[in-house]
């Protein structure tokens, strides 16, 4: 049986507010980076049925890494600060297949 999607990619958009203990991905603009990533895989062609979807997505809990956000199914963990950081994920993991390691939050057992 095949997926619904070929690529999840979720973006960490929570917001404990700004007198919270802990730093939060919202706080890093996620939010609006998730909206671009939307748009860009969208408008590159990547979007639907068989392909890749972008969703927002709760607290993943790895905020002092953040603002982040994790491709499955190949449970990719990345770390982005800007649009080009974005672009290249998109580029490189969804086009390519390519794993961004400059971007790529290392996996706890390895």
């Amino acid at each position: 049986m095949s997926q619904y999607y070929q690529q999840h990619l979720f973006f960490c958009t929570n917001d404990r507010g700004s007198d919270a203990p802990r730093p939060s991905c919202n706080q890093c603009g996620s939010v609006v980076l998730r909206e671009y990533a939307k748009s860009r895989v969208k408008a590159l062609g990547l979007s639907g049925q068989g392909k890749a979807r972008v969703n927002t997505s709760g607290c993943l809990d790895r905020c002092e890494q953040g603002p982040v956000c994790v491709v499955y199914p190949e449970g990719v963990w990345y770390t982005y600060i800007d649009e080009e950081d974005v672009d290249e994920i998109i580029d490189s993991h969804i086009i390519n297949g390519k794993v961004v390691e400059r971007l790529r939050i290392k996996p706890i057992n390895g």
